[in-house]
Parts: structure tokens; C-alpha cells; sequence
């Protein structure tokens, strides 16, 4: 994080870049840029331990502009350089996956699987309830970017211009995360999408605990919110769910994604990347509709992604949730549905909750819109957990 880092983060929360590195000091003891240098440590640290990357890897995937920051950083703040660090880590490397995974969920590190893929280990708060997070990504899965095979999620990924694949896989211990080489330099960001997408920074046993009054027997252990690998990707999918079924969503969105999106050389069936908001800003509203969709719901994603390419909206776990709201809201086409589920997977937002989506209402009892609204707020502050245990007993 440099200096203008800081001023775009200290705009889009609404205050200057004063108070934010004063609050940030009062409140942690660290600048922004500490704090940001300290998280790409640690970052660099998993991977000269646990992988054989080359250094010169290791300091741009961990965010670093040049290997020297990177010794330099390390020298300041451990009195050591990468390759003593790597050296003294090497003993004790884990000759197996299952000795190295953790349930800490502050603990997590990568692994080499192969001459091909990286293998990510990443921790959770057990437990976590795998079959329903696959069942309910399978049946929302875009043919050509994702799929569900097996017990393991894959899909096609494009970050800052790196292309390539991943894997995600669930054993006893942790969640392991395959990851092709054109990604390592941006694995970080991998890692965070990933962990957001699963909702692996969930506390299961604290929102089972509130909800268990509620839902009795029905409630299922370690239910997590599926949230987004990508914020746009995820709200041009509400969009295209407007009104049609879980189905006929996936139709249209496979169909978007082969018109607008970028062909890859990929693995079995997926080939396909899902197009970034500034592509769907480019084209226009006549190559959306073609797709089979109304003029004004074709108008309202090219709205959409006109909005976020030009800076005016960002949706993702990092958002101001309220501004994000107001400011969809304020797109001709977008609902409180459309908002609400928005906030709930692509912010993460835990007590979003989009009332007046009729399988809630029915499997809640036939209630109209305003009066699960109302049933709901003995649910906060986990509505959206709720409204997951509520889709899961259809």
C-alpha cells in the first residue's frame, strides 16, 4: 500500500487520508502502510517455508515491487534475508498435507503439489457444512467457468490481466485450494476470494447458537453463506435471476459469458472467462439484449457495469454495504431483492436479507413480504444465515 493506496481507501470509506492513518495509529499502533507491509510479510514468510518458489516470485506474489523491498523488510523486521529464512524453515517442513493443515484460523499456508499447480491450505472454525456450500455453488455454476465435480469446485480465473484455474477440494482438516502457475503472482488476492467465496472467516458455532431457537432440529451445523469470487460476475447473475428460475439464470448467464466473455486455454469443460465490468461497459445494450433478455434488463446490466467501470460503485466484501445499497438502488432495474442478495454474497454482508424472494417466503410459511420482514428480526444480526437455512429446506 503507497500513498495514493491510502487515499483511494480513506475515498471510498468516506473520510480523508489524515484521519484515517490517525485512526488507524490510535486504534492499532500501526500506519496503513505498516499494516499492509506486516500482511505481505507474513504472506512471503508461508512461502519460502512452504513452497519452492524463487524469491523473485515470492516478492511479487506477496505484493512486493522488487526482491530488494523484499530483503529489506526482512532484514528491518526479522534481522534475517529470504533465503536464511528458507533455509532455517526447510528441517522443518511437513512431509505430508495432512500434518501441515491447521484448524487455527489465523494459521494458514501454501504448499507445492506438483510441477504445476500450487496448493493453498487453507483454515477454518470447524464446522462447516461442504455438501450444502457445493449443492448450492453447483446449481448457480456458469458452464465454461465453473463446475462441480466430484466434491471439488474448479473454475476459470482472470485477476489484473492473470489468467488460469483453480481448484477447491475439503478434507477432515482444512480446505485445500489447487492453484495454476500463471497465478501465483497474484495469490494473495487469490487466497482472499477464496476464503470470502466459502465463507471460511465464519463463526459457525456463535450463529448456530443464536439461530438454534428458530430453526429446532431443521438447523443444520456450520451452514456458511457462499459468497462471490467476483463482485461484478455475482450481480450480473442477480440481475439475470430477476423473475426467472435458478435454471433459467444459469441459461442466460452462459449464454452472456460466451458472447462477452474471453475464450482460455482451460481444463475439460472450462474455457471460458467471465467478462469484466469495463468489457459489458464497452459492448453494447443491443449485444446484452441478444443474449434473450428484455431491453431494460439488458439496459440495467450495461448500467451496472457502467457504473462500476467508471469508479462510481465497488461492490465487494471491502464496500461500505449502506453506499453500495443506495447506490444500486439507484439503477433503473435493481430491487430491494437484487440489493439485499448482492450485499449478503458479493459484501458478505451477514444481516442481508432479501425478503421478498418467494422461496423464503413459502418455506417460512406462506408469508408476504412484509411479514417475514418482520419474522426476521429475531434473526439479526445472521439474517443471511437464516436465509440460507431457509433456501436449504426447500
Amino acid at each position: 500500500m503507497n500513498g495514493r493506496d491510502v487515499e483511494t481507501l480513506a475515498h471510498e470509506l468516506g473520510v480523508t487520508a489524515r484521519h484515517l492513518r490517525r485512526a488507524m495509529q490510535t486504534e492499532l499502533g500501526v500506519t496503513p502502510i505498516q499494516l499492509a507491509q506486516t500482511h505481505r510479510l507474513l504472506h512471503a514468510k508461508h512461502l519460502l517455508t512452504d513452497t519452492r518458489l524463487p524469491v523473485a516470485q515470492v516478492a511479487y506474489s506477496s505484493g512486493f515491487q522488487s526482491v530488494r523491498r523484499l530483503n529489506a523488510l526482512f532484514r528491518a523486521r526479522y534481522d534475517l534475508n529470504p533465503q536464511s529464512l528458507r533455509r532455517r524453515g526447510q528441517p522443518q517442513r511437513p512431509r505430508s498435507l495432512a500434518k501441515f493443515a491447521t484448524r487455527s484460523a489465523s494459521d494458514e499456508g501454501v504448499v507445492m503439489t506438483s510441477p504445476d499447480d500450487t496448493r493453498l491450505t487453507l483454515s477454518y472454525r470447524p464446522p462447516i457444512d461442504w455438501a450444502a456450500l457445493l449443492g448450492f455453488l453447483a446449481a448457480r455454476a456458469t458452464p465454461g467457468v465453473e463446475i462441480v465435480e466430484d466434491g471439488v469446485y474448479s473454475r476459470t480465473v482472470m485477476i489484473d490481466d492473470h489468467t488460469g484455474m483453480l481448484r477447491v477440494s475439503h478434507d477432515a482438516a482444512a480446505i485445500r485450494v489447487d492453484v495454476s502457475p500463471s497465478l501465483v503472482p497474484v495469490l494473495m488476492q487469490v487466497c482472499a476470494r477464496v476464503r470470502h467465496l466459502f465463507d471460511l472467516d465464519a463463526e459457525p458455532d456463535r450463529i448456530d447458537s443464536h439461530l438454534s431457537s428458530a430453526f429446532g432440529r431443521k438447523l443444520r451445523r456450520g451452514v456458511r453463506v457462499p459468497g462471490a469470487f467476483d463482485g461484478f460476475e455475482l450481480a450480473v447473475r442477480a440481475i439475470l435471476g430477476q423473475q426467472v428460475s435458478v435454471r433459467g439464470a444459469t441459461t442466460l448467464m452462459a449464454r452472456l459469458v460466451a458472447s462477452l466473455g474471453s475464450r482460455v486455454e482451460g481444463r475439460g469443460s472450462l474455457d471460458l472467462v467471465a467478462p469484466s465490468a469495463e468489457r459489458v461497459a464497452a459492448a453494447k445494450v443491443a449485444e446484452i439484449q441478444a443474449i434473450g433478455l428484455p431491453g431494460a434488463r439488458a439496459a440495467t446490466i450495461h448500467g451496472l457495469a457502467t457504473a462500476i467501470a467508471r469508479g462510481e460503485l465497488t461492490i465487494s466484501p471491502d464496500a461500505d454495504v449502506r453506499e453500495m445499497t443506495r447506490r444500486m438502488l439507484e439503477l433503473p432495474g435493481i430491487g430491494p431483492w437484487t440489493a439485499e442478495y448482492v450485499a449478503m454474497r458479493a459484501a458478505h454482508w451477514p444481516d442481508a436479507f432479501p425478503s421478498s424472494d418467494l422461496v423464503l417466503r413459502r418455506n417460512a410459511g406462506n408469508l408476504t413480504a412484509a411479514q417475514l420482514e418482520r419474522a426476521s428480526e429475531k434473526w439479526r444480526p445472521w439474517r443471511a444465515y437464516a436465509a440460507m437455512h431457509l433456501w436449504l429446506n426447500d
